[in-house]
């Protein structure tokens, strides 16, 4: 009698064959046969008119702390993801003893926008090396599996301390950086990340730790990491701006060091606005370093990385005079005071009147562009522009905006777009066939972005709505194709013999439900939750781990080393 048996489903494999019906039997936590099944099992779904496929894998979640407090792996678990690549862009939290645990909270709490007080009540530190991490993380009850990167930051302050954020190596720390970080592929890690992007910073706008090295130790690092024969090589890129010269020389850089490393190299692309056509020379340099003997594949999203905005979280003005003393109360009382016609004039005053200076990096609430300013109603289908609703209305658009969010107890969400904002780019990056759409930044960004719902909105927007991707292209964008990419051969697909990692939705229906607003970071602290519509059932292990977004009971989530 098998442990599992999933009855009269459309199958889609994961490796973009036609949909067949069939059932999924489960045995010992590994799928045990597909096709017409007449046994028994000790628990049996019926799928009728669902689509049973593998789980999806997330290569880009920053979920390094969330792993100690969350067995979940929320919100991600919420839309399919059954395995996650965490430790992207150089920030990791070991190597690093818990005495010197303040110089990865200062790498980390901007970017993942996690106080440091939340991380430090919810870490139960026992790790100095990364190896000991590991163990640590392969110990601890999880809902769904866990690989990640040695990263950057975390490797630079343990070997150089304070010196880290401003100084370059030594070639006696950087022997020590290389020869830490063969350490870690060796005992699992997927890889070095790393970080050169000047959206990192610390809360006191200083560059996180990796950014102060120069491209050699980079290059040293990853050729160390080249040596052992595996791993990937992730970075959060440079922005050379708008020099033909500076774009030229960083891109033969990348290309020479996947080329001579032998490492497979990765990196997010977005489409941007304000330059459309950015991230095609990416797309050129990635086929330029295939033909040259290297391996880079791009990460990508399924749409516009939105920047989310609510009273109850961020607006564009919390920093602004008066703003700022409104926004420090508790809610209650902001809907008190916004009730008040002479105070909110001055406040819209205020925000129609001269941008105050102020450093703003990553998705971060910035002054809004009004062309770009929407109002989040429902996840899927065509945004309201809150210029356009004012217009109707006959309203100033803060007017407006203040308006809508008294309608809904300051439950009201807004969102502007900082990249994706063309949607043709967005599908054309992911049909590009070096392309992965993964990128999700779940663990990061907590109260600023909600992508952890990028699988479902590709499932809901893309097959669905637009009808502009089949829905098994969908599935294997989301299963084989990371899996492959990140060396996990034993999952993404649904054959005898490999993980049941599993999950069942209704294609008619699954999407991304709208998010909310939650206090359930250690300590208390806000974040943003989605959970989605149309999957019933996610499967890890060979263990049902959620209904209809309910938990179980189930932890069968394992680390996955890298091979």
């Amino acid at each position: 009698m098998h442990d599992l048996l999933i009855r009269n489903g459309w199958i889609i494999d994961g490796a973009g064959s036609p949909r067949f019906r069939g059932d999924v039997a489960v045995q010992d936590g590994r799928i045990a046969r597909i096709g017409r099944i007449r046994e028994r099992a000790k628990r049996e779904i019926d799928a009728e008119g669902h689509v049973v496929a593998p789980g999806f894998v997330d290569g880009h979640t920053h979920m390094d702390a969330q792993v100690f407090w969350d067995p979940l792996g929320s919100c991600s678990c919420y839309h399919g993801v059954t395995s996650v690549v965490m430790g992207n862009c150089g920030f990791t939290l070991a190597p690093c003893g818990e005495q010197d645990a303040g110089f990865v909270f200062r790498n980390l709490e901007r970017a993942e926008d996690i106080a440091p007080e939340a991380m430090q009540a919810g870490i139960e530190w026992s790790w100095e090396t990364f190896p000991e991490f590991l163990d640590t993380i392969d110990a601890l009850p999880k809902g769904i599996h866990y690989a990640g990167y040695i990263g950057h930051s975390a490797l630079r302050t343990y070997v150089m301390g304070e010196r880290a954020f401003t100084d370059q190596a030594t070639p006696d720390e950087l022997a020590r950086m290389c020869a830490l970080a063969k350490e870690a592929v060796e005992a699992g890690a997927m890889g070095f990340s790393t970080s050169r992007t000047t959206n990192h910073v610390t809360a006191d706008d200083r560059p996180v730790a990796s950014r102060a090295a120069d491209w050699d130790e980079v290059r040293a690092i990853v050729c160390a990491v080249g040596e052992t024969g595996r791993g990937v090589f992730e970075i959060a890129g440079e922005t050379p701006g708008r020099s033909p010269e500076r774009l030229r020389d960083y891109h033969e850089r990348l290309r020479d060091l996947a080329v001579d490393s032998g490492v497979t190299q990765t990196w997010g692309m977005f489409s941007t606005r304000r330059a459309p056509d950015f991230w095609r020379p990416y797309f050129d340099l990635v086929e330029e370093t295939a033909a040259a003997g290297g391996r880079i594949f791009v990460q990508v999203h399924s749409r516009a990385l939105n920047t989310m905005m609510s009273f109850e979280t961020q607006m564009p003005f919390d920093h602004w005079d008066v703003w700022r003393d409104i926004r420090a109360l508790p809610l209650a009382e902001q809907q008190a005071k916004l009730r008040d016609p002479a105070l909110r004039a001055k406040l819209v005053e205020i925000a129609n009147g001269p941008r105050p200076e102020r450093k703003i990096v990553g998705v971060e609430a910035r002054p809004p562009d009004w062309d770009w300013f929407f109002v989040l109603d429902s996840m899927l289908g065509a945004p309201r522009r809150l210029v356009d609703v004012a217009r109707e209305r006959g309203m100033d658009p803060v007017d407006l905006m203040i308006e809508l969010a008294l309608q809904k107890d300051l439950k009201q969400f807004f969102f502007q777009p900082a990249a994706n904002e063309d949607q043709d780019h967005v599908l054309e990056m992911m049909r590009h066939p070096r392309s992965v759409v993964t990128f999700s930044d779940s663990g990061a960004h907590v109260s600023q972005i909600m992508d952890s719902s990028l699988q479902t909105h590709l499932l809901g927007h893309w097959v669905r709505e637009r009808e502009a991707i089949t829905l098994e292209e969908a599935v294997r964008q989301l299963t084989s194709v990371p899996a492959s990419s990140w060396g996990m051969h034993d999952r993404g697909l649904l054959r005898e013999g490999l993980n049941a990692d599993l999950v069942v939705f209704d294609p008619d229906t699954v999407g991304p439900r709208m998010p909310e607003v939650v206090h359930d970071l250690p300590g208390g602290a806000t974040r943003l939750k989605q959970v989605a519509d149309g999957i019933s059932h996610t499967i890890v292990g060979g263990e049902v781990f959620l209904e209809d977004n309910e938990h179980t009971g189930a932890l069968a989530g394992k680390l996955f080393r890298g091979m």
